[in-house]
């Protein structure tokens, strides 16, 4: 089965063009059903006891979340291997799921946004990287994964638009505002003395990344997300804000000024309209308001 998965793996990294921690992932929750099944066994010998057996192993040590993620995971591995024909039926056919519910992704107020962009002060080490960082995942509604692998080549000051590749490679242009192209240049001067820095020391440094380590190489979603965690309590913020939290607040924030979902998935870079529905979410004060105004028989104060 191993030798299937990898195949399986490289198939996501090269055709799919998954990033390397998403495969990772695909790779992990398949070796694990293997080393549940036995790493002998043969893909064609699977069935879907098999399965439920799996599945009846992962209750009570992991989510509702985690074990459908896992279950998707073998759904996407056998419709591979019937693709390829290494197998002939499917043992996931009639295995459902667990049923979850469906989560709504943290976001922040309109108010704790802009606290979250002003922690970054002269008390910290790398101020100026990270509050371009910051201002640039609440600007352009980019994941922390698309954050980190930008190069300078990929940003238009002049147009103010930054390329993207994001999920299965699908790259798109995304709009970056003011403050977040004036908090880039601030970081610049600072950023080219780290790079000097380094190479005098005959360091290795990254020269095309857009946002470097103290180390002068690319920084890791992981570091992004220490980060954002330690400016979030720097502001105040009542809940753990990570980069997503922004990435949704964007999403939100736009939503609740009139966007249509149409434009907020092409933005996001989202394959399905179903995807940017969990981004449609408001506040309930907003849609009251919206409510009274717009209703004809609301009894709101502007109407005839």
């Amino acid at each position: 089965m191993i030798k299937h998965i990898e195949q399986f793996t490289r198939w996501l990294a090269t055709e799919k063009g998954y990033s390397p921690h998403t495969v990772s992932g695909y790779s992990r929750d398949l070796r694990e059903f293997a080393a549940h099944c036995g790493e002998e066994t043969k893909v064609k010998s699977v069935t879907d006891t098999d399965i439920r057996s799996f599945v009846v192993s992962l209750h009570g040590r992991n989510s509702s979340a985690t074990v459908a993620r896992k279950l998707s995971a073998l759904r996407t591995f056998f419709r591979f291997l019937l693709r390829r024909k290494s197998i002939k039926d499917n043992p996931l056919a009639g295995v459902a799921g667990p049923r979850s519910g469906k989560s709504i992704p943290v976001f922040l107020t309109v108010d704790e946004t802009f606290a979250l962009l002003e922690a970054p002060d002269s008390g910290d080490k790398y101020m100026e990287r990270d509050r371009a960082m910051l201002e640039l995942l609440y600007s352009a509604g980019i994941r922390v994964s698309e954050l980190v692998s930008r190069d300078f080549d990929d940003l238009d000051f002049d147009a103010g638009v930054l390329r993207v590749r994001g999920k299965g490679n699908r790259e798109r242009l995304v709009p970056v505002g003011r403050p977040a192209l004036e908090a880039i240049r601030f970081w610049l001067p600072r950023r080219l003395q780290l790079l000097e820095a380094r190479v005098k020391r005959g360091r290795e440094v990254d020269r095309k990344a857009m946002f470097l380590s103290g180390r002068g190489g690319r920084l890791t979603a992981r570091s992004v997300e220490r980060i954002v965690k330690k400016y979030g309590e720097k502001a105040g913020i009542n809940q753990i804000v990570t980069p997503h939290a922004l990435r949704h607040s964007f999403a939100t924030h736009l939503l609740e000024m009139g966007a249509d979902l149409r434009s907020v998935q092409e933005l996001l870079g989202h394959a399905s309209l179903s995807t940017t529905q969990r981004y449609t979410h408001l506040t309930l004060d907003y849609l009251s308001d919206v409510y009274d105004k717009a209703h004809p028989l609301s009894g709101g104060e502007n109407k005839q």
